[in-house]
């Protein structure tokens, strides 16, 4: 029996809802016009720093199709991770809360299988692949074209109903569905995100500079981290959610449901003391199934060093 494209989108959707997803959007796979020019003036500007992965395949991570053989849909995803647990110590150095529990990118590719073979199986033969933050895909953009949230000034995308605290995920697909729209900016004269920023990393609204990025700083750099940005990272050790934390629509958040997401007891209850004395093997047991695993012990007792006044 062939269903229709309407009845196809909303079977995806429906059980996206029953996987946990937050929300679903689906947009026309194709060439992203408006993020070409943007993304090579960010790139001849140098604003990704030592991360030269974001120069490969400039070609695919502009058009799907390029990256997906004969996908049509590229289905758009958010998972919730806002936590409102807070590290017991307020001394303590910080760690973003997108990192509190398992790695995101198990959790969304065990969930973004489970769809994909939900759609095989009641849609027919139908090819694509899951991505999480690991290909090169333009999350944010494919995720406001199907109408998920806009690009706020801090380049994170922000829904009005949920704020911005959620995983980006996308399944790209050979089958025609139907699209959703963008949706307006809703940021109007709020500067909340650039004034809150401690190195000035958001240059401009909309535009960030991720080689002055606290995150890029403890995530992504592998070199010694600048002594000119000492006493600027307002304690953060791994990632950093001030523009998030600051940003007004974030009062909509609301706590997540995913056990996975649930901090590691030691990780809340740890104090300054403790993180500085951080062994190898504690490091070990505590994020054993962590994001904060990337950058390793070493920059991980790097980070907390230059925290140090």
């Amino acid at each position: 029996m062939s269903l229709s494209k309407s009845n196809y989108t909303n079977l995806i959707k429906t059980e996206a809802k029953r996987l946990g997803f937050l929300s679903c959007g689906i947009s026309k796979a194709g060439f992203l016009e408006e993020e070409a020019p943007r993304l090579e003036r960010w790139l001849d500007k140098n604003m990704h720093g030592e991360m030269s992965y974001m120069e490969k395949n400039f070609d695919k991570r502009l058009d799907p199709t390029k990256l997906v053989e004969g996908s049509k849909s590229v289905v758009s995803l958010l998972l919730n991770y806002y936590s409102e647990e807070k590290q017991d110590d307020p001394g303590a150095p910080k760690i973003s809360k997108y990192a509190y529990g398992t790695d995101y990118h198990f959790v969304i590719k065990d969930k973004l299988r489970s769809l994909l073979n939900f759609i095989q199986e009641k849609i027919g033969d139908v090819h694509g692949r899951a991505f999480v933050d690991s290909a090169p895909v333009l999350d944010k953009a494919w995720a406001a074209k199907s109408g998920l949230g806009w690009m706020g000034k801090h380049t994170n995308l922000i829904s009005r109903k949920v704020g911005s605290y959620y995983f980006i995920a996308e399944l790209i697909i050979d089958l025609e569905l139907e699209y959703d729209y963008p949706v307006t900016d809703h940021c109007g004269d709020c500067t909340a995100c650039l004034d809150a920023c401690p190195t000035n990393a958001i240059v401009e609204p909309y535009v960030v500079d991720g080689s002055k990025c606290i995150s890029y700083f403890t995530i992504e750099l592998k070199s010694n981290i600048p002594e000119s940005f000492k006493g600027m990272f307002d304690n953060w050790m791994f990632g950093c959610d001030i523009c998030q934390d600051v940003c007004p629509w974030n009062r909509f958040s609301k706590p997540h449901k995913e056990p996975l997401f649930n901090p590691h007891p030691d990780l809340l209850s740890f104090t300054k003391k403790d993180w500085t004395e951080l062994t190898q093997e504690v490091f070990g047991k505590v994020f054993k199934n962590s994001a904060v695993k990337r950058t390793k012990y070493e920059g991980l007792k790097r980070n907390i060093t230059f925290l140090k006044p």
